[in-house]
C-alpha cells in the first residue's frame, strides 16, 4: 500500500512540475493562449463593448474580435516592423509623420497604437515587443508634435493577427503598428 502511496505521489510531482513549466522558443516573435492585451501611456485600460446605440465602437482590433469581424479602416495608417524589431524604419517613420499631419488637423481625435507581432515566438515575447513597438511610434509622434495625452499605446502581441497564414508575407503583414481613431464610428 505505501509504495502504491509512494509512486501516486511521484506522479502528482511530475504533473505539477509539467504544469508549471514554461514554454520557452529558441525564435523570437508560439500560439499558447489568450492573454489580455498590455496598455501603456495614458487612456483606460480598456473600452466599453459596443453599443447598439448609432456607434460600433472605436475600430480597434479588439473591438471588432469581441464583435466577430473583420477591423474597420480608417483615416490613419499602419507602419510595419522589421522581423524581431522595434525600430522605426524610414518607411514608418514616413507614415507616422503623415498621421502625425492628420493627428494635428484634426484635434479632437485621440488614437491607439496597437502594438502587433507575427506569431513566432513566445505569447510574452510578442506582448514586450508589440509594447515596445507601440512605445516607439508613440513616441515618434510626441516628437512630431502630437499632445501625449491623445495617444494610447497597447499591445495585442501575435493575439489578434490581421493574416493567419504561416507564411513570410504573413508574418510581415502581422508586424505592425496599427493605428485607429478613438472617436465612436457611425453604423453603417
Amino acid at each position: 500500500m505505501l509504495r502504491h502511496g509512494t509512486a501516486l505521489g511521484v506522479l502528482m510531482g511530475l504533473l505539477l512540475v509539467a504544469g508549471c513549466s514554461s514554454e520557452t522558443s529558441t525564435k523570437p516573435e508560439a500560439r499558447t493562449s489568450s492573454n489580455p492585451p498590455t496598455t501603456l501611456g495614458r487612456g483606460p485600460s480598456g473600452k466599453a463593448a459596443p453599443s447598439s446605440k448609432g456607434s460600433i465602437g472605436s475600430g480597434s482590433s479588439l473591438d471588432a474580435h469581441r464583435a466577430g469581424r473583420a477591423t474597420a479602416n480608417g483615416p490613419l495608417n499602419e507602419a510595419f516592423f522589421e522581423f524581431d524589431s522595434y525600430n522605426l524604419t524610414s518607411e514608418a517613420r514616413s507614415i507616422l509623420q503623415a498621421n502625425a499631419i492628420w493627428l494635428k488637423a484634426n484635434p479632437a481625435a485621440n488614437v491607439e497604437i496597437e502594438g502587433h507581432c507575427d506569431e513566432r515566438g513566445t505569447t510574452e515575447y510578442n506582448l514586450a515587443l508589440g509594447a515596445k513597438r507601440a512605445r516607439a511610434a508613440m513616441d515618434y509622434l510626441v516628437s512630431l508634435g502630437v499632445a501625449p495625452t491623445r495617444i494610447k499605446a497597447t499591445s495585442y502581441g501575435e493575439e489578434l493577427p490581421g493574416c493567419k497564414d504561416a507564411t513570410e508575407i504573413c508574418y510581415q503583414k502581422n508586424r505592425r503598428d496599427r493605428l485607429v481613431d478613438l472617436r465612436p464610428r457611425p453604423s453603417s
